[in-house]
């Protein structure tokens, strides 16, 4: 599969995380802090109440590592979980998960003609944006999917602020996530892909920027802890009360 110097072509990255599932949940198993910290942007969402009363998408759920952490920052909350990748999906849903979670598959620039409707509370996007076609777009349809005063919350890498961050992911990548990814697949499309769409993807400042120009109020991030200090992020913003904010 052919990656370019920003990744492979975004239509094609539901296939390669087909190709991918079988081993997703080992190779992120092995990343220190993997879970841990998408606990932590899930908690940085500040859900009030655990959740009670309260709808939550989980926007590219993938295998359900997003879903598990919101489950904890919110276990009184419905949650649904969507992703267009059905190997990942199907991993997602074997899990044991309380009736309160569901999945559906769906692009996200598909939700409606799955029957993913708003309003909701709140919004989790795990690593999904970075592989979006049309991110400005999708970002503004997530938004109009929120209740006003819902928050939105994005957690992703970004290392372009940052040399030392740059640094440390070429070499995170080449000396683990390419060759174990390499070894267990059989292929290593789809983490030269992660590799690439990194490097090309906006600093912290331009994605913050991003949120603001798709009418979020609010936009702040915070960073990670470990390894990942200054290369994942938790990006959050608000739905504004009204409009015209």
């Amino acid at each position: 599969m052919r990656v370019e110097r920003d990744g492979m072509a975004r239509s094609a990255v539901p296939d390669a995380f087909d190709a991918g599932a079988a081993a997703y949940d080992r190779l992120v198993g092995a990343n220190p802090g993997y879970h841990a910290h998408l606990r932590l942007s899930a908690r940085r969402m500040r859900i009030p109440d655990g959740g009670r009363g309260l709808r939550l998408l989980d926007a590219g759920c993938g295998t359900g590592a997003s879903t598990a952490a919101l489950l904890v920052a919110a276990p009184h909350a419905e949650i649904v979980g969507v992703d267009a990748s059905p190997e990942m999906l199907a991993r997602a849903a074997a899990k044991p998960w309380p009736g309160s979670v569901r999945f559906v598959r769906a692009r996200v620039e598909d939700l409606g003609e799955s029957g993913v409707a708003g309003p909701f509370d709140g919004i989790f996007a795990a690593y999904l944006v970075r592989n979006l076609a049309d991110p400005n777009g999708q970002l503004r349809q997530l938004r109009a999917l929120l209740r006003p005063g819902g928050t939105f919350a994005a957690h992703e890498y970004s290392v372009r602020d940052s040399l030392g961050a740059t640094v440390v992911w070429h070499a995170v990548c080449w000396s683990v996530i390419i060759p174990a990814g390499t070894v267990l697949t059989g292929s290593s499309a789809l983490y030269r892909h992660l590799w690439r769409s990194v490097t090309s993807f906006d600093g912290a400042r331009r994605f913050r920027q991003r949120l603001v120009d798709a009418g979020f109020t609010g936009v702040h991030s915070e960073t990670m802890t470990g390894w990942q200090r200054g290369v994942v992020h938790t990006f959050l913003g608000t739905n504004p009360l009204r409009e015209d904010a």
